[in-house]
């Protein structure tokens, strides 16, 4: 009996060291924690002594790897990576390789890419109340747009996008709007009958309207081809973007009539954002922050050199000296949706 006694606890014993080992032999292989993101790369694992978690995440962006808002993105992610000591991976992707801004919007929104740069125009299409920034000649400068942008109504706006399944970090710089054409731009008058390239949004469509010409949305990346072929007449960007995209080369005259002033957003997933430390999330917010100086110093140089680059490709530039004509068409537009933006138009007001 006491042999059997024996025999029956030794078994146990060896079940119950089997099963431990099984246990750790499983656990050793997952590598996963419960904070894992649902975007990052596998997922997120064990991260060292401290066992903080590690992630690998996406950036999509748009434009070319040597554009200021890229470099923003590029900064960015190298302070993050610095700071967690490169727990915290992020790839930046640019030329749209992650698609299109809208498309990634809406990948975003469900955290299957968890950091994106997008213009605030096609952002309007998800958050409405970043529609005032298409408003034309609400800012009278650069300096008076970052007034308000550094302002807490301008946080207080950048935190409105959580309604929206996003988290906003940061605003970047991407200087004035402004068109351009197939054919000479030398007044107001000439844009009237136009087909004009548009960013999807309501109200760059009535502005165009304005205009007295006819507003064609359609996607960035489509734009080159549609205006070397006449698909449409024009568009409408700053320097760089008519620079870096070529458009100069199949739309030569350009007016500087700086019709509106739109931020780029630096922002993340919601469902990424809540599966986050806190210390993360104040790393990552923080990173955000200080990559802004760097990327409106790259713009400001980017600026000048896009300038200079279309100028010698033979591109013809309008300087508008009086924006009155402007203003005055386009007048009818503010006051059709001053009331959807009352409180924010009040506090650019305030601002000037």
């Amino acid at each position: 009996m006491a042999n059997k006694v024996r025999l029956t606890a030794v078994a146990m014993s060896a079940a119950l060291a089997a099963g431990v080992l099984l246990a750790g032999c499983a656990s050793s292989k997952s590598g996963q924690t419960p904070s894992a993101s649902p975007g990052a790369s596998p997922a997120a694992s064990a991260g060292g002594a401290d066992n903080k978690p590690k992630y690998t995440f996406r950036l999509a962006e748009t434009h070319p790897a040597d554009y200021p808002t890229t470099k923003g993105d590029m900064k960015f992610a190298e302070l993050v990576k610095q700071r967690t000591n490169g727990r915290i991976q992020i790839d930046v992707f640019p030329s749209a390789q992650l698609g299109e801004e809208k498309a990634v919007l809406e990948q975003v929104q469900l955290g299957a890419i968890e950091f994106t740069r997008v213009s605030s125009g096609p952002l309007a299409e998800f958050n409405k109340n970043f529609g005032v920034f298409s408003l034309p000649y609400i800012f009278d400068s650069d300096e008076h747009l970052w007034k308000f942008l550094e302002s807490p109504d301008g946080t207080k706006l950048l935190d409105s996008l959580e309604a929206s399944k996003m988290k906003g970090l940061a605003y970047y710089s991407s200087g004035a709007r402004s068109f351009y054409s197939r054919t000479p731009l030398k007044s107001l008058e000439d844009l009237k009958g136009l087909k004009i390239r548009v960013i999807q949004n309501k109200i760059n469509i009535d502005l165009i309207e304005a205009l007295g010409a006819s507003a064609t949305p359609m996607a960035y990346g489509e734009v080159y081809g549609a205006l070397q072929t006449g698909v449409i007449d024009a568009a409408e960007n700053n320097y760089p973007s008519y620079y870096s995209s070529q458009h100069y080369k199949v739309a030569k005259y350009y007016i500087t009539d700086a019709h509106q002033r739109v931020p780029e957003v630096l922002l993340i997933s919601k469902a990424t954002w809540d599966k986050l430390s806190e210390e993360d999330r104040q790393i990552i917010k923080q990173a955000a922050l200080d990559s802004v100086a760097y990327q409106r110093e790259e713009w400001a140089k980017f600026e000048k050199e896009a300038e200079t680059k279309v100028r010698e490709g033979g591109a013809v530039i309008t300087e508008v000296t009086d924006l009155k004509p402007w203003q005055q068409a386009v007048k009818p537009v503010i006051e059709k949706y001053r009331a959807d933006y009352a409180e924010v138009l009040q506090a650019i007001e305030k601002l000037r």
